[in-house]
């Protein structure tokens, strides 16, 4: 069994994340951290209702798409809320994709004019886009369609936000607004063991009590060990993947002793750190598209490393 350090849980774990956010009881905290989020959009959200991911679809594509959080408010606005722990390829393309099923929910049979309510796709990230990485100081993106000659809205409905949480450094002194404080609390709950007086708030208050680790029964600590268990293995394995691949290209690239050998010495490296990585998690029992889209290995490679296993 785990022996925490940390008073209070991790967020960026699947059960950290959905304590706070996914259960009936602390509906408020995500109630509060959307408004929060989005108050300059249309108006103040007074409800939200989950919805279940099984609703999503017959089809057995459908069926595999599994949002971490999804939910309605009162006036119909489809929010679909991920937490991403590690970088993934075409991760994007993924949100865009996860935007058409809250669209095709709306669709009615028989006669329908094809309005649409609001769809928000909200993407809470532990890592920085690598085109992102020289604008440290911005850490929210907000996209909707727009024209590409005016940059003016040309579409409201659909928004897609992204939150680099690496960037957000203020301290609790700097926090002037309530999203800033949502952000630090998710950004240092670990860090955190006496509470801030700028965070005293009735509801930073509640979500410091949801996620006091001491209040926790036996069942909810086994499955935050597993939770915190896969979390670290996840970034402990990113972070050999990415500092072997460094060195080994490096050595490789100097060997050589050519740029040219340098560039494919890197190459070569990263390769090889990515079929550990691989390997690691066909171990661990994880699904081949998950796989596929972290290490950026193709089908073929990945045959290959589960047939050498």
């Amino acid at each position: 069994m785990y022996h925490f350090t940390e008073k209070y849980i991790n967020p960026f774990t699947d059960y950290g994340f959905k304590k706070l956010f996914g259960e009936e009881p602390n509906k408020d905290l995500l109630l509060d951290f959307l408004n929060e989020l989005l108050k300059d959009e249309q108006g103040k959200i007074k409800s939200i209702s989950y919805i279940k991911n099984e609703q999503l679809g017959d089809t057995a594509l459908d069926r595999k798409v599994i949002f971490d959080l999804y939910c309605e408010s009162e006036r119909g606005e489809k929010f679909i809320v991920e937490l991403q722990k590690a970088k993934q390829n075409y991760f994007k393309d993924r949100t865009v994709f996860y935007s058409t099923f809250p669209i095709r929910d709306q669709a009615k049979r028989g006669e329908w004019d094809y309005k649409l309510e609001p769809i928000y796709a909200i993407a809470i990230l532990d890592f920085v886009f690598d085109e992102d990485k020289d604008k440290p100081e911005k850490y929210r993106y907000d996209v909707k369609l727009t024209d590409t000659e005016t940059c003016k809205v040309f579409y409201d409905k659909l928004t897609f936000v992204y939150l680099e949480m690496p960037k957000f450094s203020k301290t609790v002194e700097q926090l002037t607004t309530r999203f800033d404080k949502w952000l630090y609390l998710l950004r240092n709950l670990t860090q955190i063991q006496e509470i801030p007086e700028v965070l005293r708030e009735q509801i930073f208050t509640k979500a410091f009590e949801v996620a006091e680790i001491a209040k926790f029964n036996p069942e909810q600590v086994r499955s935050y060990e597993k939770s915190l268990k896969y979390y670290r293995d996840l970034q402990n394995t990113m972070d050999t993947a990415r500092g072997e691949g460094i060195e080994l290209g490096i050595d490789i690239g100097k060997q050589q002793g050519r740029v040219e050998g340098r560039v494919e010495g890197r190459a070569e490296g990263r390769e090889e750190a990515m079929t550990e990585v691989a390997m690691s998690m066909v171990t661990a029992g994880m699904a081949d598209a998950q796989i596929l889209a972290m290490t950026g290995l193709t089908s073929e490679q990945l045959a290959q490393i589960k047939e050498a296993l």
